[in-house]
């Protein structure tokens, strides 16, 4: 998608104990969604530890309107761990593609981010309550 440039993943911040979540999520997941789990720890890897998450990085239990940049689609979801995920209520799980793409990121950034099928897009992060 972005062809002459190199992915953006801009600087995360979060938590120890959500780092730990998401190292301890990324190991579960790892046999039955080994791209998520992969990208998972990744993300959990470069970021910044914080004592406090500031109320503007989404988190888990984050509520976050983001935009899909490749389709200019503007969803609102909470983002939450695996078992309490529900599309219709507007809940996903940190272990989808998308929840992985978002967590750490901070209202104003971007990232790109792989599809299921293996395309980049961008996803931007418009505000987090």
């Amino acid at each position: 998608m972005y062809p002459q440039e190199a992915p953006m993943r801009p600087p995360l911040l979060m938590s120890a104990e959500g780092q730990d979540q998401l190292y301890a999520l990324a190991d579960a997941a790892a046999p039955r969604q080994p791209l998520v789990a992969r990208l998972l720890a990744e993300e959990a890897d470069r970021s910044e530890v914080v004592d406090h998450v500031p109320a503007h990085v989404v988190a888990l239990g984050s509520r976050v309107e983001f935009r899909d940049e490749s389709t200019g689609e503007t969803r609102q979801a909470r983002l939450v761990l695996p078992g309490e995920a529900d599309i219709a209520e507007g809940r996903i799980s940190v272990l989808s593609l998308v929840g992985a793409g978002l967590i750490g990121l901070s209202e104003g950034q971007s990232i790109d981010w792989p599809t299921v099928d293996g395309r980049m897009r961008r996803l931007s992060v418009l505000s987090v309550g």
